[in-house]
């Protein structure tokens, strides 16, 4: 890895890694990682506080995944710009600006899947929606988790069949991450 590709990656990190649900919830006095979940994410926002507010936190979170990769990729190959999209991540899943305790990863990696692969993902967020409602309707635990993983795996399954080997992997690299972080919702729903 050259210098350049290694001061882009630390970039686009420390982009991934603005924290939307803390900047969101200004002015509220409320520390949104200390209330409901303690998750900096559009879930928490929305439980502990407003609409628009949980709404500015996805749009934000969505945002930067996309933002670091217009910004940075330029002229990369395309598993730089995967590894740039993985670095945005991984910045929104452990930001320094959260004492290393980020949101869960989903939002920010619908904005790098945006960017990096737009005709796969955009219709699978459908699929979100439909789990998400099916889920409260049938109250299902954790139905934001069962609807994000399952959204996440079908993108990225798509990429590994469509697009191939390499960016499989990459996508399924980013899939990881979200299954990390989400374990304790996983936890939940296997007892």
């Amino acid at each position: 890895m050259t210098l350049s590709i290694i001061w882009k990656v630390a970039i686009s990190f420390f982009i991934g890694a603005i924290p939307f649900a803390k900047i969101a919830m200004i002015g509220t006095g409320i520390d949104i990682t200390k209330v409901g979940s303690k998750n900096p994410g559009f879930n928490n926002v929305l439980r502990v506080s407003s609409k628009w507010r949980a709404v500015l936190t996805l749009t934000g979170d969505i945002f930067k995944g996309f933002v670091a990769l217009m910004l940075l990729s330029r002229g990369e190959p395309a598993s730089v710009q995967w590894v740039l999209g993985i670095a945005a991540v991984m910045g929104h899943c452990w930001s320094p600006f959260t004492g290393f305790n980020g949101g869960k990863g989903v939002a920010t990696t619908v904005g790098v899947l945006l960017f990096l692969q737009p005709w796969l993902t955009i219709p699978c967020l459908p699929l979100y929606a439909i789990l998400r409602a099916v889920g409260k309707r049938m109250r299902w635990r954790q139905e934001g988790a069962i609807a994000s993983l399952t959204t996440m795996f079908v993108i990225a399954t798509l990429v590994l069949v469509l697009q191939g080997t390499a960016a499989g992997l990459f996508a399924y690299v980013m899939l990881a991450i979200i299954v990390i972080r989400h374990a304790p919702n996983l936890r939940e729903i296997i007892s």
